[in-house]
């Protein structure tokens, strides 16, 4: 048990750090601010043929085009109408072969930037063998609310292990 607490602690203390959190299907979810580049209101999407469905298509941002990803549906959950808080935010991530991309992720809304301490961060909980929780890298308690934070490079990637 002591060994477990030990890793929870560790897992913090790594994890510990600023974070950007947003609202997804109405839940709140974090990504470490380092990541983030910028946050825009919903613009005109360009619409790429033959791509994922979670793939909305692109926009462009002062000259560069920018793909853009719906979460909800990466995520599986149901589309839904944009609100006058659904957003872009535009984070750099790192693709599978390395190279560093901008990437807009569409969400439901932005909540704030929070500074989360270790003893505030637990690891991923176990939900069995079959399910992968790749995606996540712990779970932050904040003011009585909880926070799922991203691994944004895997979500982006699309690398998980079954």
């Amino acid at each position: 048990m002591s060994q477990t607490l030990a890793e929870s602690k560790s897992t913090g203390q790594k994890l510990a750090g600023k974070y950007l959190t947003f609202t997804l299907h109405e839940e709140s979810y974090g990504i470490d601010v380092l990541k983030i580049r910028e946050i825009t209101k919903l613009t005109n999407i360009t619409v790429v043929p033959q791509m994922p469905a979670y793939i909305c298509g692109v926009i462009n941002l002062r000259g560069k085009i920018i793909p853009v990803i719906d979460l909800r549906q990466r995520f599986g959950f149901e589309r839904i109408e944009n609100t006058t808080q659904t957003c872009i935010v535009v984070v750099l991530v790192k693709l599978r072969g390395g190279k560093q991309t901008q990437m807009g992720l569409l969400v439901d809304g932005v909540e704030e930037v929070v500074n989360i301490a270790a003893g505030d961060i637990e690891e991923t909980p176990d939900f069995g063998s079959s399910l992968s929780t790749d995606l996540i890298l712990g779970i932050a308690k904040i003011k009585g609310a909880v926070k799922t934070l991203l691994d944004i490079d895997r979500v982006i990637s699309g690398e998980e292990s079954n």
